[in-house]
């Protein structure tokens, strides 16, 4: 499988229609280069709120994208279809029917299947703030191109989260992230590559990046895209198979070998994965 992470700029567009035509730019470079999989980052989607919002106003900010997620969501799943990828949309706020707004990650087939999952632990920002509620905890994406998690930033720095999905067999483990500082991106970093040698899994760090003077809630954000791995047989010695620029815009490529994985687990000169018993509940959802 090849992976595009696509670090997403906080530049506002001057219409919905510019900020869909973005993201199909996003695919069809995915595409061409033969990408199976474009990760997007969590909240990517506030982006769009800068199409009408000029000055900070997080409440605002919020409610305009909330609003917008429908018809959002329904875009992306046209462009996954059109290029032929599996794409992660980041994440989308969206209210449920109980009135409560969740940070929501769309995982999208190909075929145009969309299942979802939640993030479940909320940053003081979100839940003291923004009033966003936790959501569902994790599961795992049964798709053509295997057994996939996805652990929305905050929620990778609990190692249960992670471990459940790579119980239920996830092999790679997505990262969408939004981060404020250099300190909250280096904490989800450094998470990830924990649960890479841990788990003796994939970790994929996709990031929102840049300065957004116009938003209170995206107004800055910074990190790099990175695939994390074993440090182990057949793979870095460092467990960095691939990084981008900090703090640029654009895609970043990188190949995933799930033989490499199967390998390590059985032949390694550690056998984290075998070796940790717990062995938390996590449903196997299917996305073809």
């Amino acid at each position: 499988m090849k992976l595009a992470l696509a670090a997403f700029g906080v530049t506002p567009p001057p219409s919905p229609a510019a900020f869909i035509t973005r993201i199909e730019r996003l695919a069809a470079e995915a595409s061409l280069a033969g990408a199976d999989l474009l990760v997007l980052p969590e909240y990517f989607s506030m982006v769009l709120a800068g199409v009408e919002i000029k000055t900070p106003d997080i409440a605002a900010e919020l409610e305009y994208v909330v609003s917008a997620a429908s018809q959002l969501l329904e875009q992306i799943v046209v462009l996954a279809q059109r290029h032929r990828l599996h794409i992660l949309a980041g994440s989308i706020p969206m209210r449920d029917a109980d009135g409560k707004v969740r940070n929501r990650a769309p995982f999208i087939a190909p075929s145009g299947a969309v299942k979802f999952q939640d993030k479940q632990s909320m940053t003081r920002f979100e839940a003291e703030l923004w009033n966003v509620s936790g959501g569902e905890g994790p599961k795992v994406f049964d798709t053509a191109l295997g057994r996939i998690g996805v652990s929305i930033c905050y929620d990778s720095e609990f190692p249960l989260h992670v471990r459940a999905q790579v119980a239920a067999g996830a092999k790679l483990i997505l990262i969408p992230s939004c981060t404020a500082s250099m300190a909250g991106f280096n904490r989800v970093r450094l998470s990830a590559r924990a649960r890479a040698l841990e788990n003796q899994c994939y970790t994929a760090v996709v990031p929102l990046v840049g300065n957004a003077a116009w938003s209170g809630s995206i107004d800055e954000n910074y990190g790099h895209p990175a695939l994390f791995t074993p440090c182990d047989i057949g793979f870095p010695d460092d467990g960095v198979a691939a990084a981008g620029p900090m703090n640029e815009p654009g895609l970043t490529f990188a190949p995933v070998y799930f033989t490499a994985i199967d390998t390590v687990r059985l032949a390694g000169n550690v056998l984290n994965h075998r070796d940790w018993q717990d062995v938390p509940p996590c449903p196997v959802v299917e996305l073809m």
